[in-house]
């Protein structure tokens, strides 16, 4: 099971675990050019101390991971909500205004006590860290969906941290939000109103769980994966949760979520040709 916390590859002669050095590699010179400069966000993945817990198996990314990872992120995620934003509210800059300062990135799984693993976590609005960057394959469709599933899960706790979504979201399924979410199937979830097992831990993560599910499928997929829910009061309650998203989205930061939907689906099959 996966939640938040919020193929084999030679390691590179270039040590990433020397998190002191001060030259300027390429992949340095494309971080700043692409992320730091344009949005001043931070991209680190080599050994920082306070990314790795002491007591997991955590280790940096092999470097030739980093980019091709970071330019599907500039694709996918970057991009489209800047196009958008742009395109309704003149505001070229809303990734700047409105992101992380640090995206942390880590090659390995990080495993919980509880069998689960965390793809990636947010932290007080100014960080996201993303795991498993060695294993992501980006001609395996399923865990590039996932994956990406995961920033926009992580970066929606960014923007709700920044405007806070409505406390009536909460209120609608409060009894069966639960800390055993991973021993609940995905038949079950949906049949209850959730759009994942793990969107069941509490509201925050139930948000960011339907946000994130709209923005990782076409408006097509989505719709057939709630009409095929066989439940009818769980199919009128994700169609509820996914009203209070897009209204969320148009009331506090003038934006179509079916807009950026449906560019983020077209970039997202470009990737996957």
């Amino acid at each position: 099971m996966i939640g938040c916390s919020h193929k084999e590859e030679a390691l590179s002669d270039k040590s990433v675990l020397d998190g002191n050095s001060t030259s300027q590699t390429e992949l340095d010179k494309y971080i700043f050019e692409n992320f730091q400069k344009p949005y001043n966000i931070k991209v680190t993945y080599k050994y920082i101390d306070s990314d790795f817990e002491q007591a997991k198996y955590l280790y940096p990314p092999t470097e030739s991971k980093v980019k091709p990872l970071l330019e599907v992120i500039t694709k996918v995620w970057i991009e489209p909500y800047i196009y958008v934003a742009a395109k309704k509210n003149k505001n070229f800059n809303f990734i700047k205004e409105v992101a992380p300062r640090q995206i942390s990135l880590i090659g390995g799984y990080n495993v919980n006590t509880n069998g689960t693993i965390t793809l990636g976590f947010a932290d007080s609005g100014m960080k996201i860290t993303l795991f498993n960057v060695d294993q992501l394959d980006l001609k395996d469709e399923q865990r590039t969906r996932q994956y990406f599933h995961t920033i926009q899960h992580e970066y929606c706790h960014i923007i709700n941290q920044t405007k806070p979504f409505s406390v009536e979201y909460g209120q609608i399924t409060p009894a069966d939000y639960t800390s055993n979410w991973y021993n609940v199937s995905n038949t079950d979830a949906l049949n209850k109103g959730f759009i994942s097992p793990y969107s069941m831990l509490n509201e925050i993560e139930d948000f960011a769980e339907m946000t994130s599910a709209i923005l990782s499928l076409s408006k097509a997929e989505f719709d057939a994966k709630v009409n095929a829910v066989s439940d009818a009061k769980g199919k009128e309650i994700l169609r509820l949760k996914e009203s209070y998203v897009v209204e969320y989205f148009k009331k506090e930061w003038n934006l179509d979520i079916y807009e950026l939907q449906e560019l983020i689906d077209i970039r997202m099959k470009e990737i996957l040709q």
